[in-house]
């Protein structure tokens, strides 16, 4: 016989067990069990009045921002709605049936308050972090680090040139995006004025994002998300949004891996980078100051073109402290005698070589050496001997799978990126 279902639901009491609606393989049965906010606790409870209205568990929010993790919601409206309907979600949430789901403007009066003063989710990045090296995931022998573009909640056509300046306190003008960029300059015309100077165009939505074609599509407002991880697991040791410049990135680089050391005592034997990473700084730091192996490729532009001579055609004399051209002619630093001493270091922390202008002018290769210039000059690095250590370990296996091992990083940006969906942040950050 055909069952139909009852007309009603209309049943006064009701025998249900959450604990029982949940598999017991479900994954979150499997996070939950790792889970301890005791920490999290202490470290919120100066945020938090002692009198007054009880607040709205911050337990509560961090296990659904979980969900939302785990599941690609990243809504916070969604994630409202599909935790007051999914059982599952509930029961890792800790709420019965009759309890209410807090608002989704609650999680933004939160992450822009009280989370955001408190650094929470840096506390519970590192700690996570910190698990991962107790369980013996982080290894700490090599690290990687990369920079992916990520595209700011700007629109394009919204931006003015940043040399004609902007009057940032007109009506309108003064969101909370332009107050942190003017907070992070500390309000100063004079430094604020010199920023925008520095740039092509400046967003009149979020001024700290950069103006930036990097992909080789229209131009776009952006960031660039810095990933350090540790290439055993793929662990991500630290973030840091920053500017898409490549200054900055090499900035973000250098403060990540001391931050790393100093926050979990971990210092790589090996560093593993694009080219992105081997200018002269960045490779004099790893190697003199630091200590570190550079697996990055050099940042070289000392090859010739067009049949010219390149500063690789130059031959470099350290124990005469000479350059010799193809000619057989020398290039010195002090050809001329001064009273006081002088480095000849530059400002740009290199030192020129020059040749004689009368054997530059009788030379029957100058066409091919400097054509445009009375005589040919070579401005050596202060940090030459890190550059050709790097390029010495560029032919070596070792760096071969290094070259290897930091596709691993595009594979947590392909993550962040098409599975979480990570795109149109806001961000501002300390100039």
């Amino acid at each position: 016989m055909m069952g139909r279902l009852p007309a009603g639901q209309n049943e006064l009491f009701y025998e249900f067990c959450l604990e029982e609606q949940v598999a017991q393989k479900h994954v979150l049965r499997g996070l939950d069990r790792f889970l301890d906010f005791t920490e999290i606790r202490k470290h919120l409870r100066e945020y938090y009045s002692d009198i007054g209205r009880p607040s709205i568990d911050p337990e509560l929010m961090i296990r659904m921002l979980l969900i939302g993790y785990c599941y690609g919601i990243g809504s916070e409206r969604r994630l409202c709605e599909e935790v007051h309907l999914n059982l599952a979600y509930r029961w890792f949430c800790r709420l019965g049936l009759e309890d209410q789901v807090p608002e989704h403007s609650t999680f933004s009066k939160n992450r822009h308050g009280r989370y955001r003063e408190s650094d929470l989710f840096r506390f519970v990045f590192e700690s996570v972090v910190e698990r991962c090296m107790d369980e013996g995931l982080v290894k700490g022998e090599g690290f990687a680090l990369d920079a992916s573009l990520i595209k700011a909640d700007a629109h394009r056509k919204r931006g003015f040139p940043g040399e004609e300046g902007i009057e940032w306190e007109r009506a309108g003008r003064k969101t909370r995006a332009v107050r942190e960029y003017l907070d992070a300059l500390d309000n100063d015309e004079q430094a604020v004025k010199a920023d925008e100077a520095t740039r092509k165009t400046v967003s009149l939505t979020d001024p700290t994002a950069r103006w930036t074609s990097a992909l080789g599509g229209p131009a776009y407002y952006g960031y660039s998300t810095n990933y350090l991880i540790d290439i055993d697991s793929a662990i991500i040791l630290d973030v840091e949004a920053s500017a898409s410049t490549l200054s900055e990135e090499a900035q973000a680089a250098r403060a990540r891996i001391e931050h790393t050391e100093k926050r979990f005592g971990l210092k790589p034997e090996r560093f593993i980078g694009d080219t992105a990473y081997g200018n002269a700084q960045m490779l004099g730091w790893l190697i003199e100051d630091k200590q570190i192996t550079p697996h990055v490729p050099v940042m070289d532009k000392s090859n010739g073109k067009d049949g010219q001579f390149g500063g690789s055609d130059l031959r470099c004399e350290p124990e005469a402290d000479h350059y010799v051209c193809p000619a057989g002619n020398s290039l010195e630093h002090n050809r001329r005698n001064f009273k006081t001493k002088r480095t000849g270091i530059t400002k740009d922390n290199t030192i020129v070589y020059r040749a004689s202008s009368t054997e530059c002018g009788k030379c029957a290769l100058k066409d091919q050496c400097c054509p445009k210039e009375p005589a040919r000059k070579i401005a050596r690095s202060i940090h030459e001997e890190a550059r050709d250590l790097a390029r010495a370990l560029a032919t070596t296996e070792a760096y071969a799978q290094s070259r290897k091992d930091r596709k691993k990083v595009e594979m947590l940006f392909a993550h962040l990126k098409r599975i979480m969906r990570f795109e149109l942040p806001r961000y501002s950050r300390r100039l």
